[in-house]
């Protein structure tokens, strides 16, 4: 019989059982759900209906409630290699918290780096009709960025615009380094070091934060004491070679800043080959805060962290706050602190 049986017990609650329930018009219910019930309905009659709706478990259709207010409470991410890198996921759970808080979802779309595949990707988010989207990159780099981007509200995370044509937010990289120096130059380090770093724009800052710190105590890096060898554990090793094996105990560095945990973890190994104590021999510093591996290794590392979460977290609001006034967000570069975090890979120099 129809209206019978499970699947009857299954349908979903409609507006017009919310407002048989309440005894109130089904105009009355969809004026509190589309935001319009002040000045139109008493606060009781108001009560009633959201009470009925949570007896009834009744929740708003999204898509009708899309056609009216003309958008999808949807947001697209565009994303080179984040989606498949553990310790950038920070920046996807910070979108999509921020996201949730506001009753937006987001669709994320990973590229894996490719240009085609990010031009497809931003037109299936247009054809889905998106509020807007954000682009992020893995690291701090200027984006080409794909077609269709001016079609709607867009921010850019972890990269700038190579046209200057949109809004970022990125990481206080300059400052960052300048960090992670200090945090060598006030445990009372005078000979320092840079292991690692790529051809990039992360590693241009660090190192220009790095030579800011050390002109603070009156110091001018010499050639040999930034060694750029990558950005992978054995980049670590190979610096750490270069920097340590063979070199007098009173002119070897005793304390080296890494490009990143991976870095530092391949100086570790190379500084326990060579019998070196960290930190009692040798001090290090990495950069990011790699989740499931900086507070694992021996000793746990001191590092700078990222903030991927709050990259994530600044865009979507920024995004969402053009998308709620129908203002385009301004132009402009965000650029969000890098916390140190302390633990036991940095002590004083042996010669203090």
């Amino acid at each position: 019989m129809a209206g019978s049986g499970e699947g009857a017990e299954r349908r979903r609650p409609t507006s017009r059982d919310v407002a048989r329930l309440a005894g109130v018009s089904h105009t009355a219910v969809s004026f509190v759900f589309n935001g319009r019930a002040d000045g139109n309905l008493s606060a009781e009659t108001q009560r009633r209906i959201r009470d009925a709706a949570e007896r009834l478990n009744y929740r708003p259709n999204p898509v009708a409630r899309g056609l009216r207010s003309r958008r999808t409470a949807v947001i697209g991410m565009v994303t080179d290699h984040i989606a498949s890198t553990p310790f950038a996921g920070a920046l996807l759970r910070g979108a999509m918290r921020t996201a949730w808080e506001r009753q937006h979802l987001v669709l994320t779309v990973d590229s894996a780096g490719s240009r085609e595949r990010e031009d497809a990707a931003v037109a299936e988010l247009l054809d889905r009709r998106v509020d807007g989207i954000i682009y992020a990159a893995m690291s701090l780099r200027k984006a080409w960025l794909p077609a269709g981007l001016d079609q709607c509200h867009t921010v850019l995370a972890n990269c700038l615009p190579a046209d200057g044509s949109l809004p970022a937010v990125i990481p206080a990289e300059r400052a960052g380094g300048r960090a992670a120096a200090r945090l060598l130059l006030d445990a009372g380090h005078r000979r320092v070091a840079l292991a690692g770093g790529l051809d990039d724009i992360a590693s241009a800052e660090r190192l220009g934060g790095f030579r800011d710190a050390l002109r603070t105590v009156g110091l001018k890096p010499a050639p040999e004491s930034v060694v750029r060898t990558g950005g992978e554990i054995a980049s670590g090793y190979r610096a750490a070679r270069r920097l340590l094996d063979g070199v007098p105990a009173n002119e070897r560095p005793t304390g080296i800043v890494c490009y990143n945990d991976r870095v530092a973890a391949g100086v570790l190994l190379a500084a326990a080959r060579l019998g070196l104590d960290v930190p009692a021999d040798l001090s290090l510093v990495g950069y990011d805060d790699q989740e499931h591996m900086a507070a694992f290794l021996d000793p746990p590392l001191t590092t700078v962290a990222l903030p991927h979460e709050a990259m994530g977290e600044v865009a979507a609001a920024l995004l969402l706050d053009a998308v709620e006034t129908g203002t385009p967000p301004a132009v402009e570069t965000t650029a969000l602190p890098c916390p140190t975090v302390s633990r036991g890979s940095v002590g004083p120099p042996a010669d203090r």
